[in-house]
């Protein structure tokens, strides 16, 4: 009898089914002090106490992208391990923010199955939800990955989930306490208020990262990410290891503190695609869209949609005249975060 696991493949999906993910995950600052050592994070209200009290919380949370991490971790043996490509994200919401000591699970539900055309692999789709120690939903996301195929067997039934194209502006969850009413600018690194921004600003962030291997290899087992294309170059032709998506999620998301400094909470996924992948040796850049600006009823907090796109080039086109990725872009993702007005 084998003890040993080989991960799930295509067919081992069925629409409806919901998988229990191993290995609970007890997170303290030592995960800030790595998060904030690979990307350059520094958004005040996940920096400073003092800060994050100053806005009407308790301590400062941890980075929502944390969040993110340790709860995509928790799925990927049973849902990526054999993937060519984790493709894209929908429906995200963060619901309860991630405070020290905490501990994560993770559940998937399967909502969505296709085989690809060369019947050699096929899509599913995820709704991941990650819950505290108390049992309180922290994040929900829909995810669709390309995972291999065992053989050339039967594949399940197609079933292709209907999405949201965004989490409206009314159901973003805003956390318990929170008042910019007080905020500090100076401290917070920049003077730009909700107000200062317009819908269709593009924001260049200036700076750029080059991809280390070794920043990245940390990166995934931080997160207990074990799928096989980040660690074994023998999978893929061209010899390299795939960087995890996430890893080029949380540099860009760094990076855009240079002009978006007071977008202080991520509170919504409203969408995203990793539109090529990304190497060790590559340069990654990013820029901002405002897409939209709302209330909130917290005093003193509005809510900011941005586009937010990594790309291995400059500000400019992100798709050709067939709608399809330029080659120089990485990431294309959209999203809501919390902005003093």
């Amino acid at each position: 009898m084998t003890k040993t696991n080989p991960g799930r493949f295509f067919e081992d999906y069925a629409v409806g089914e919901i998988i229990a993910h191993a290995v609970p995950r007890t997170i303290k600052m030592g995960e800030r002090a790595l998060y904030h050592a690979l990307y350059h994070a520094r958004h005040a209200l996940h920096s400073a106490d003092t800060f994050a009290q100053s806005c009407g919380l308790p301590f400062s949370p941890l980075d929502d992208l944390v969040t993110f991490h340790t709860v995509f971790g928790k799925s990927v043996p049973d849902i990526s391990l054999n993937a060519i490509a984790n493709l894209g994200y929908a429906e995200g919401r963060w619901i309860t923010p991630l405070w020290p000591g905490d501990t994560i699970t993770a559940t998937s539900e399967v909502i969505g199955l296709k085989q690809n055309s060369n019947g050699q692999s096929g899509v599913v789709w995820v709704r991941t939800t990650g819950r505290n120690q108390h049992g309180e939903v922290q994040l929900t996301f829909v995810r669709w990955v390309m995972v291999r195929k065992r053989g050339d067997g039967a594949a399940p039934a197609m079933v292709v989930p209907e999405l949201a194209d965004s989490v409206a502006a009314a159901d973003l969850v805003i956390p318990h306490g929170l008042d910019f009413s007080n905020y500090d600018f100076a401290l917070a690194g920049e003077p730009h208020r909700l107000s200062d921004y317009a819908v269709g600003e593009i924001i260049d962030h200036v700076d750029g990262v080059t991809i280390e291997e070794a920043e990245h290899m940390l990166a995934a087992r931080l997160w207990q990410n074990t799928a096989k294309v980040h660690f074994d170059a023998t999978l893929r032709p061209d010899g390299k290891r795939l960087i995890y998506g996430g890893h080029v999620i949380s540099l860009a998301r760094a990076l855009s503190f240079n002009g978006l400094a007071n977008a202080q909470m991520i509170v919504a996924l409203n969408g995203g695609a990793h539109a090529n992948p990304c190497f060790a040796g590559d340069t990654i850049r990013a820029w901002s869209e405002v897409l939209d600006i709302a209330e909130t009823d917290a005093p003193g907090v509005g809510a900011i949609r941005l586009r937010l796109v990594a790309t291995k080039g400059d500000v400019g086109p992100v798709r050709d005249a067939d709608a399809k990725y330029l080659p120089n872009i990485l990431l294309d993702l959209d999203y809501w975060a919390l902005m003093p007005v």
